[in-house]
């Protein structure tokens, strides 16, 4: 029986036991707890024992899928965000600031983040591909001044990881002023001037849920 979603029970069972089983992993990976047997996960899951190789071959498996699917999330998110915004200085700006911000309302989203640390320089979706397409945007409407962009981009996640870290790490940081120090940093290093870096900085940013 195909259900109204054009999934049939069966892939719509299989499909919410592979996300339980993705939130297992974003889990243990928030805590540290990688070492861990499949049972464990499964458990976490509350999915059964045999299931786990339904989906993913071995452990390191989930835990990528894991770490990609928040990135994938976080990238999609960003997207929906500043769809609307025509300059592309702008919709990078307001992308990388409403990062900072995120980092410090979802605390065990970010730790999964930081455990794959510079490794998501390898992802295929998430933080990378759009920070390099966005640069590349800015950089053809002559907004950005960037030679390299992928060496730009690699510059930029290790700015936004750094940033997650401190303000994890240190709860009693302003997260606005912060994100937008680190902001206008990245920004300068973009090539863009200190008038429009401030003026990019101080514009509002729009109510993430």
């Amino acid at each position: 029986m195909v259900l109204r979603d054009g999934l049939s029970r069966t892939e719509r069972r299989k499909a919410t036991t592979r996300s339980a089983l993705i939130r297992a992993g974003q889990k243990l990976l928030a805590e540290g707890r990688t070492d861990v047997s499949v049972l464990e996960i499964t458990s976490t899951a509350d999915v059964g024992n045999g299931s786990f190789y339904n989906h993913f071959a071995t452990k390191t498996e989930l835990f990528d899928a894991a770490v990609d699917a928040v990135l994938e999330a976080h990238g999609t998110l960003m997207d929906e965000l500043t769809a609307r915004i025509e300059d592309p200085a702008e919709a990078f700006t307001q992308s990388f600031r409403m990062t900072g911000h995120l980092y410090r309302r979802h605390r065990e989203l970010t730790l999964v983040v930081l455990r794959r640390g510079t490794g998501i320089l390898l992802s295929e979706g998430g933080l990378v591909p759009r920070a390099t397409r966005d640069i590349r945007v800015a950089v053809a409407a002559g907004r950005f001044r960037v030679e390299d962009v992928d060496l730009a981009a690699a510059v930029i996640v290790g700015a936004s990881l750094s940033l997650g870290q401190m303000l994890l790490s240190q709860p009693e940081r302003d997260v606005a002023e912060t994100t937008d120090a680190v902001t206008r940093q990245v920004l300068r290093g973009m090539g863009l001037p200190d008038a429009d870096v401030e003026d990019l900085c101080s514009r509002p940013l729009p109510e993430v849920g």
